[in-house]
């Protein structure tokens, strides 16, 4: 079997996960497509469809039909993500676990026998977030230069995602109707993944960073961007790189996900109890909230600090 790692020629624009003309009908490969992703919603969907339409790609480059490949296929797709495109081992392994899915979706649905991913090795996910997030002094300062900003819904940004953790999808989702009363609590109402609908306390000073950017709306988005439309992830991840810039603080790559990290370190510096931080930061498994702390964790007490306590005097 014979496979070019980087076939030449443009990318395919026209691939079989766009089910909008109706062929999934009668194209077997496509109503499997359709029969996947029919089992998710919201953003799990569009991540899913996302990681899809990747191994979808890439069979169609080599001109394989994709309900024909067999492990080998698999294995070499792996291959190419770690060692043509070098993606982190954890999009490897999602990428993967998105393939192995669908394969087993057709399986149940008889439209294979078997699954040609039952057997593929996926790449270790180290224990711990690559993901450092923001110091406590660097989220105040964040804070500060967010709350001096002229665009009242910066303030309200970091608040929300900083000091309420909620995923950037879920800020960028809210509108002013999802504010409200709860047993004399002032709440939030967030649509988090799976679709599931909870209640978040807002603490005075969020409350009041949102009462900023609201103004004297009563309806639509709650946070706008420059242009007066709904905020979105990537306008969000602009307004926190100028912010950080402002604030002077220097990191490689600023991102949303850090300040939900960054939400959950503090807590945890903060001494909340780990089982309160991960209903807190709505964690299915403890071991993802301990994850976030493990890598912070490690840097505070690296040996490297005691050895150079130890020879103060000499430096």
């Amino acid at each position: 079997m014979t496979l070019p790692s980087d076939p030449p020629g443009p990318a395919p624009t026209s691939l079989p996960i766009a089910l909008g003309d109706g062929t999934w009908r009668t194209d077997p490969l496509r109503l499997a497509i359709a029969a996947y992703l029919a089992r998710y919603r919201g953003e799990t969907r569009r991540h899913a469809q996302s990681d899809l339409r990747a191994y979808l790609t890439w069979c169609q480059l080599r001109q394989l039909n994709p309900l024909q490949a067999r492990r080998p296929h698999i294995e070499l797709y792996v291959r190419w993500m770690q060692e043509t495109q070098r993606f982190a081992a954890s999009t490897v392994s999602r990428r993967t676990s998105v393939v192995a899915s669908f394969y087993r979706t057709c399986v149940v649905d008889e439209v294979l026998e078997h699954s040609p991913a039952d057997y593929v090795r996926r790449p270790n996910v180290p224990p711990e977030s690559p993901t450092l997030g923001l110091s406590h002094l660097q989220l105040e300062a964040l804070l500060a230069t967010s709350r001096d900003s002229a665009n009242p819904c910066d303030f309200a940004m970091v608040c929300l995602l900083g000091l309420l953790g909620l995923r950037i999808f879920e800020a960028c989702a809210l509108d002013i109707a999802d504010l409200g009363e709860e047993h004399g609590h002032r709440v939030l109402r967030v649509l988090g993944k799976g679709h599931k609908i909870v209640l978040v306390p807002l603490a005075p000073a969020v409350g009041r960073a949102v009462d900023r950017a609201i103004g004297d709306r009563t309806t639509g988005a709650l946070m706008l961007n420059t242009r007066g439309g709904r905020i979105d992830r990537h306008s969000a991840t602009r307004r926190l790189k100028h912010l950080a810039a402002d604030a002077r603080i220097r990191l490689p790559r600023m991102h949303p996900h850090m300040l939900r990290h960054t939400y959950v370190t503090t807590m945890l510096d903060a001494g909340v109890d780990l089982r309160d931080v991960q209903i807190a930061a709505r964690h299915a498994d403890p071991r993802t909230t301990m994850r976030y702390d493990r890598a912070r964790t490690t840097l505070d007490r690296h040996p490297n600090y005691i050895l150079a306590a130890y020879m103060a005097s000499g430096t």
